[in-house]
């Protein structure tokens, strides 16, 4: 500027002497075209630095957001992996997968860009304030007002749109609940032909969802509406205190007063809108988080200075002393003073009414829920052992089959623990040898997403194949056989009599056919142990909680029930009679 003000000032002064040519001066043609340079090389060079420092910036920035995205899905992960069962409990499928998908998505993908527009807009503004106080310091304190104006306006509108985004998200977890139940369901919504029913509950569970959503755009273009009315008012007072105030010698640096001040609004209102949008994004910051520090399950390793012998359980002796156990911290106890003691290798059918207490009993082996009092299995006490260690002595065959997606040999062996062999007899030994033989890739052949590419009773024999495998001591049946067909009944029947023959077994009865030639019955009501004694033993007291079972079974299979335990009790006296001889020959 300086130099084209003594231009202008020669070029006056040549005409003003009334020459006939203006010619300028040799030293300001040279200083003119030396400033020139100068000012293609700073601006070369400032262009340079703006491009390596965007570089920098971009890579340290895309490096950084990865590696805390990462962070986040991974504590999460190992979160909700580690919850305790009650939360799992109370936790609602569609909620888990929306932190998952919805707000770990808005992490990736939003909120890097909007925090990256807001420093970028924010710089900007700094900038251009700087420029306004340094041309005309008057308009400082207008700025400063305009400034605590917007804040006001985003202060009013985070507390709204806050609360709209939790409801939003909160409205969102049913539908996915629904979808994802909807996809499990789908032979059983078909069977009954309530299609429309199911579109109907989605339909509301979708307009609730999009009345939270409407009310999220409504605030959007309020908040933006009253910015711009800020705005307004501000360029008018600063347009008005010009034109008043300045003289016309100043036009110049009035009319660069307006052109900043009008990008300055346009800056300011995105600044504002970006620092509402990025503190709201941070919500689904704070939900990740909120699952990232979920109460967690006790030790998953022992400690070194308790680590049972390699060979634990080699017998398979349970005895619960003074037990009891409630699901969560301020529930009432669904198990109460159980004292139990179930021998090695014993077979024990656990009956009773709903809500009697019969899966208690098992989340009680494999600690599940809040317990108290003592279990020891083989004289260890189990809450003395990590997690690990306990869980993976103990087997069980659910009602429900748990098949993973991947391949048959990580469902039969996750671990890769054991021989091909080990895994082919396994599938011998349940028949499924020929299927597993016939698929494409054999043991390495895909099984689908819960196992949907076999049969309910197919997915039963490789639990039971994957039990054989494990060989454990202590074997857990939550009625294995339920949905299956008669002839897979009998398969998995006799497998259990004549593999597991040798260990505890646990099994969990709705139907007393299937416990009645066990070897103890324990019979569960209002989380107590009521009776426990042979079944024989058991159906002679006709005031007893099992002969009133048996009897409202029908006459028929009443009797039928009465004969099963009888051949039982019988099979046992005389196994003890014989093993008794064995003993005195010996002892001869």
């Amino acid at each position: 500027i300086n130099l084209e003000e003594n231009v202008f000032r020669t070029v006056n002064s040549s005409k003003s002497n009334n020459t006939s040519a203006t010619v300028l001066p040799d030293e300001l043609l040279t200083s003119l075209s030396e400033s020139k340079k100068s000012c293609i090389i700073i601006f070369a060079g400032l262009t340079f630095f703006i491009i390596i420092a965007a570089i920098v910036q971009s890579t340290i920035f895309v490096s950084v957001c990865t590696e805390a995205s990462m962070t986040l899905h991974n504590r999460m992960f190992k979160s909700i992996t580690r919850a305790k069962m009650d939360f799992l409990n109370i936790s609602p499928t569609g909620r888990i997968l929306n932190r998952f998908s919805k707000d770990l998505g808005l992490v990736d993908e939003m909120l890097p860009s909007i925090l990256v527009r807001f420093l970028q807009i924010g710089m900007q503004s700094i900038g251009i304030v700087t420029v306004i106080g340094i041309v005309n310091p008057y308009l400082i304190l207008p700025t400063i007002i305009l400034v605590i104006l917007f804040l006001r306006i985003k202060k009013y509108f985070m507390k709204t749109i806050q609360n709209i985004t939790s409801l939003e998200g909160v409205a969102r977890s049913p539908i996915y609940t629904h979808i994802t139940s909807s996809l499990q369901g789908l032979a059983t919504i078909r069977a009954f032909n309530v299609e429309e029913t199911l579109i109907q509950e989605f339909t509301i569970h979708q307009d609730l969802h999009s009345s939270a959503w409407y009310l999220f755009v409504a605030l959007s273009r309020a908040f933006g509406f009253w910015l711009n009315m800020g705005g307004m008012i501000y360029t008018s007072i600063v347009i008005f205190s010009l034109t008043l105030l300045s003289d016309a010698s100043n036009g110049r640096y009035v009319g660069l007063t307006v052109t900043q001040i009008i990008v300055l609004l346009g800056m300011f209102q995105w600044v504002m809108r970006v620092a509402a949008d990025l503190e709201n994004q941070m919500t689904s910051v704070e939900r990740v988080l909120e699952y990232s520090d979920v109460p967690q399950e006790s030790d998953f390793e022992t400690n070194p200075n308790k680590l049972p012998p390699i060979d634990w359980p080699s017998h398979g002796q349970i005895i619960f002393k003074r037990f009891y156990l409630r699901h969560a911290c301020d529930s009432p106890f669904v198990l109460n003073n159980l004292n139990i003691i179930i021998k090695g290798t014993e077979k024990i059918g656990i009956v009773g009414r709903t809500g009697a207490g019969k899966s208690s009993l098992i989340s009680a082996l494999f600690r599940l829920a809040f317990n108290e009092g003592q279990i020891f299995i083989d004289d260890i006490e189990i809450h003395e052992l990590g997690l690990h260690d306990l869980r993976s002595k103990i087997s069980i065959i659910p009602q429900e089959t748990i098949l993973f997606s991947g391949t048959m040999r990580n469902n039969l062996d996750p671990f890769n623990e054991y021989p091909d062999h080990v895994l082919w007899n396994a599938l011998d030994e349940v028949e499924l040898k020929t299927v597993v033989e016939n698929l494409s890739d054999g043991l390495n052949s895909k099984i689908s997403e819960g196992g949907s590419n076999f049969s309910v009773g197919q997915r039963q024999l490789v639990c039971l194949a994957r039990a054989i495998i494990r060989n454990n001591k202590i074997l857990v049946l939550d009625e294995a056989t339920a949905n299956v067909d008669a002839q897979t009944d009998s398969l998995i029947q006799n497998t259990i009599r004549n593999k597991f023959r040798e260990c505890t077994i646990l099994t969990i009865a709705h139907r007393l056919n299937t416990v009645m030639d066990s070897d103890k019955i324990l019979v569960m009501n209002a989380g107590t142990v009521v009776e426990f004694d042979h079944p024989y033993i058991l159906l002679k007291n006709k005031n007893g909680y099992l002969y009133n079972m048996v009897e409202q079974t029908g006459k028929n299979n009443a009797q039928s029930l009465h004969n099963l335990a009888n051949e039982s009790y019988n099979k046992g006296q005389m196994l003890s009679n014989y093993q008794l001889q064995s003993i005195n020959k010996d002892e001869d």
